[in-house]
């Protein structure tokens, strides 16, 4: 099936083509396409203590970056060029914006990242830079010219509170306005500038480098490992320096850490675990006045569920990760999880009962759930 927005590519012309390979820009990828809030209320969701935001000013070849929470105050005395508001997770507080990400379902959710948007009136940019990730800059209000190139200098500013790149040499260029879209390859170096009051809608990628994954994973391991021993040395003899760590010392301590172990069951368990766990900034909200079991139950059979816009549901076989716990799932109740995890909702008549109610009723309590009006 194609996508419009892709340029009438189908998801799988897409990804072999395009996808970490190449640009693409899309004219009228969402027709009618203006946005999902206005600026006023963006500045609004800056000034939440859950919300990321940044504010990120030029003033000649010098950079500011204020990181938020703001006050209304932070932004009345704001000049009226060149300057920039981005809030990330704006699918957190928005079902519209919930919605714009599953349009991108074609890419695994646990690669997904959030939707974040800036505003900028006329010159405002973030400087020429270049991303780790895939993403899609989708236009809302306004116009913005987008310059891009696949330049392998990534040499950045000195001292500059962003990553700015510092000999940016443009290959392609184009104006976007409202609806178009440009996707944008990991390392593809761009530079956005406003032409009015301008927000523009990026659908970003997360993509762990091997350090990150490795120092989370042993983080994981700490908590999941079991060794056995314990360090003896009952054939101990006087060394000559005692400050010095002897070789038999060193062999059995090599030989007890060469106990750790791990296997394909382990990894998949961690990346499941680590790729849904909320960001530090996230927290969830239970019911102030919880239904029972039963009538949750009932609930959810007559209107359905849907997960908080907050959670993150990721699933390999049997195991089913929320939020960065884990959880094993029976046969039975396998589709219903899916459908959730799949479609983030359970729509009407989806019979509810078994082990599926409790596990379901469950994250209701902790606020990982949230049920339809």
């Amino acid at each position: 099936m194609k996508k419009t927005f892709l340029g009438n590519l189908s998801p799988r012309q897409f990804l072999r083509e395009y996808w970490q390979k190449k640009p693409l820009l899309v004219r009228n990828a969402f027709p009618g396409f203006s946005g999902l809030l206005s600026p006023q209320e963006l500045a609004g969701l800056a000034c939440l203590e859950e919300a990321q935001s940044r504010l990120v000013q030029q003033k000649g070849a010098r950079w500011q970056l204020r990181n938020g929470p703001f006050t209304d105050e932070d932004f009345t005395g704001l000049p009226k060029t060149k300057w920039t508001l981005l809030v990330q997770g704006l699918n957190h507080f928005l079902p519209e914006a919930e919605q714009l990400l599953q349009e991108f379902d074609f890419v695994p959710h646990a690669r997904l990242d959030d939707l974040m948007v800036s505003y900028a009136p006329k010159g405002g940019s973030v400087g020429p830079h270049f991303d780790s990730y895939d993403v899609f800059l989708l236009q809302g209000l306004g116009h913005r010219h987008w310059q891009i190139s696949a330049q392998q200098d990534t040499t950045l500013v000195p001292g500059a509170p962003l990553k700015i790149l510092q000999d940016f040499r443009p290959e392609q260029e184009w104006t976007l306005g409202p609806g178009d879209m440009l996707y944008l390859p990991p390392r593809y170096a761009h530079f956005g500038v406003a032409q009015d009051d301008c927000m523009t809608y990026s659908v970003g990628f997360r993509a762990p480098s091997a350090e990150e994954l490795a120092t989370q994973f042993l983080v994981y391991l700490q908590d999941h490992i079991q060794l056995q021993g314990m360090y003896q040395d009952p054939d101990l003899a006087p060394q000559r320096h005692p400050a010095q760590i002897g070789d038999k010392m060193l062999s059995q301590v090599n030989h007890m850490l060469a106990q750790i172990r791990w296997n394909r069951a382990d990894v998949a368990r961690f990346l499941g675990q680590y790729l849904s766990e909320p960001k530090a900034h996230v927290f969830f909200e239970p019911p102030k006045r919880p239904l029972s079991p039963k009538e949750f139950a009932q609930r959810c059979n007559k209107h359905g569920l849907r997960l908080a816009p907050t959670s993150t549901m990721l699933f390999h076989g049997s195991t089913f990760f929320i939020n960065g716990e884990a959880c094993e799932i029976s046969p039975a109740a396998r589709e219903i999880a899916c459908c959730l995890a799949d479609e983030r909702c359970l729509p009407p008549g989806m019979r509810i009962a078994g082990d599926a109610a409790q596990w379901l009723h469950q994250w209701y309590l902790h606020g990982y759930l949230a049920l339809e009006p």
